[in-house]
């Protein structure tokens, strides 16, 4: 795993000065601790940082061509590059190294861009082709490892692995999004299709592009998508089988490595397949790694301990105090746009742990997105039956005047929180599902806006870009269309980017097994009764763990990182939370109603009201501020 950076002059192939891409390199030096290295030529420059995880000594980055003909610089794991570069020496390709950087070198010169669906692993690539003079810029499928670009006011484009990358560069314009600040509030993060700065934008996931010099910076194309509309056909026990068979393959292709290698374990479903496959396919024991919590109702060490003694694995567990909220500041510097997630706090610490035994750690992440696993995709589900059978004429007049009326319950039991379900069904399924996925809704934000600040929106809605995702998804039904979402949407933007930059923020690679390509794949033909049954997501998934994992690990509820926010903001993050209205530089932009940010507040520290993610989500903003030095 690396950091990668580079700057690109796109009118005239004007000198670049190694500096000043060294300098965007060492703003992300924890990605890539083991090494550095700046290339450049007319019009053009690469920079590294480098983390060595195989060919420890072989593959210093920028890489030339054995031919001299192409130059790389390239954060990620290539998966299959050993067979890849068999295929390519079969047809004359000669290397000098063995590890995967020059293979992609070598399947470029080629195959060109179709290389790219060749690749099975997580990357951004930046290669420069000294034959055709263009810079060719790509991101794997899922969006595992991010890329930040920024238009620049001499014309060029600057590049980075991360937003602080290109922060180095004097000729950034650090001015407000205010579009990403309305996403911000409604998701808690800003989503891959923008960026907290007006001059800053994400390559999308599954896209790339290639630039000439002497021509315009052209948009990025789409190599990759997701597809819903076919559907696997088989009895249970052979999909299943299929599946088991896809996970072993994942998990193992992700377990090569010149460095220590281990895994999350959080006691859930999916950390816990993971591990039961890597022991299956280790003659070692496997090194886990989990973190509790000193709140019982919010600690899962037990269930991880015993899959961590199921599979006899070399665990480390450690405790996160209640009161670790010192390391907010820490937290908002690894993300550079103002992130809101609080589980990135217990996730971070755990990479930390992580640190300490290995190098690289397969974690659990998509499954949920994959195969259906949210409470919300759940709910979608049923919530489409319903909307099936009575049209929107009838739906609206009824759902959506008990929803206005329904008291908010969050206290409640949960069959009594009827005010979400009631709204969205009066809703269409996209907009529904907008609606349950977001932190705050349209009138929430709007109400805390100040006037100029929602002028400047001109009627942007943050809900609009996910609805559209879902209405266009190569999707067959509902909850076709919500996991679509998730894995477009939420999963690049919250759950790839927490774990991107809390791994990264420790100089640890993290590994997604079942985020490989021909898993979610499978997946999404998967038919709905195999993905949701009745209440229980995840269906097969669980099914053909069976054999490996006990009932207590498979079929309990769903837990997840917590992290008491609530209990903070009215205790030793009070302060904080009433500065918001007034000495912080939130209070003084204007971008909000400081008699709004101040009721938020105060109805919060006093327990009338549960304010605490909003109010967090202000906090982020404001540690976000400070590090960002916008301009006017």
């Amino acid at each position: 795993m690396c950091g990668i950076a580079g700057i690109f002059h796109a009118e005239t192939p004007k000198p670049v000065d190694p500096v000043r891409v060294e300098r965007m390199c060492d703003a992300m030096l924890h990605r890539g601790p083991d090494g550095a290295g700046v290339w450049t030529a007319p019009g053009v420059g690469l920079g590294h940082r480098r983390l060595s995880i195989i060919d420890l000594e072989g593959s210093p980055q920028p890489m030339v061509s054995v031919d001299g003909r192409a130059v790389i610089s390239f954060n990620g794991e290539i998966y299959n590059y050993r067979e890849l570069r068999r295929q390519l020496e079969q047809q004359g390709a000669k290397f000098k190294t063995s590890g995967d950087t020059e293979v992609i070198l070598a399947a470029w010169q080629r195959w060109g861009p179709d290389c790219l669906a060749r690749l099975d692993g997580m990357f951004t690539i930046a290669l420069y082709d000294l034959d055709e003079r263009t810079l060719f810029l790509a991101r794997d499928r899922l969006g595992v490892k991010p890329l930040f670009m920024a238009r620049l006011s001499d014309g060029s484009l600057a590049f980075a692995s991360e937003l602080k990358g290109v922060l180095a560069h004097p000729l950034l314009r650090r001015r407000l999004n205010p579009q990403a600040l309305d996403d911000y509030l409604a998701w808690g993060y800003v989503p891959d299709h923008t960026s907290i700065l007006a001059s800053v934008e994400k390559l999308p996931a599954g896209h790339f592009m290639l630039l000439e010099h002497g021509k315009p910076i052209s948009g990025a194309k789409q190599w990759w998508d997701i597809s819903f509309a076919e559907r696997e056909k088989g009895s249970e026990a052979d999909l299943s089988a299929q599946l088991v068979h896809l996970m072993r393959e994942a998990v193992q292709s992700r377990m090569v490595a010149d460095v220590p290698l281990g895994a999350f374990l959080s006691g859930g479903v999916d950390s816990s397949s993971v591990v039961a496959l890597m022991s299956e396919a280790s003659a070692e024991p496997v090194r886990t790694c989990s973190i509790g919590f000193d709140v019982a109702s919010h600690d899962e060490t037990n269930y991880a301990q015993m899959v961590a003694d199921k599979f006899a694995t070399n665990h480390n567990a450690r405790t996160v105090r209640q009161d670790d909220f010192d390391a907010i500041d820490a937290l908002a510097g690894m993300f550079d746009e103002p992130f809101a997630d609080a589980s990135a706090l217990p996730t971070w610490r755990v990479c930390q742990l992580a640190r300490e035994q290995v190098t690289v750690a397969l974690s659990g992440d998509g499954a949920d997105e994959a195969f259906a696993g949210y409470r919300r995709q759940v709910f979608h589900h049923h919530e489409e039956r319903v909307r099936s059978i009575l049209p929107a004429r009838l739906r609206e007049p009824l759902f959506g005047a008990l929803g206005r009326i329904w008291p908010k319950a969050d206290w409640a039991p949960r069959p009594l929180r009827a005010k979400a379900t009631l709204l969205a069904l009066a809703d269409s399924g996209e907009a529904g599902y907008a609606r349950g996925l977001s932190v705050n809704t349209p009138d929430q934000r709007s109400a805390i806006y100040g006037g100029s600040f929602a002028k400047s929106l001109q009627n942007y809605r943050a809900e609009d870009s996910l609805t559209a995702i879902m209405r266009d998804a190569p999707a067959r039904s509902g909850l076709d269309r919500a996991q679509y979402a998730d894995l477009k949407f939420w999963l690049p933007g919250d759950i790839l980017t927490k774990v991107d930059r809390t791994s990264m923020a420790v100089s640890l690679e993290a590994r997604e097994p079942l985020l490989d390509h021909r898993l979610i794949e499978f997946a999404a033909r998967l038919p709905e009764r195999m993905r949701v049954r009745g209440s229980t997501g995840k269906y097969l998934l669980k099914k053909c763990m069976e054999r490996y994992l006990p009932s207590d690990i498979l079929y309990r509820p769903k837990q997840g990182f917590v992290t008491p926010i609530a209990q903070w903001l009215r205790g030793p993050l009070a302060g904080s939370a009433r500065a918001i209205a007034s000495s912080s530089q939130i209070a003084q932009t204007g971008w909000f109603e400081r008699k709004q940010l101040s009721e938020l507040a105060e109805t919060h520290i006093s327990g009338r009201s549960d304010n605490s993610r909003i109010l967090w989500q202000l906090l982020m903003l404001e540690k976000s501020l400070e590090r960002l030095e916008l301009s006017e």
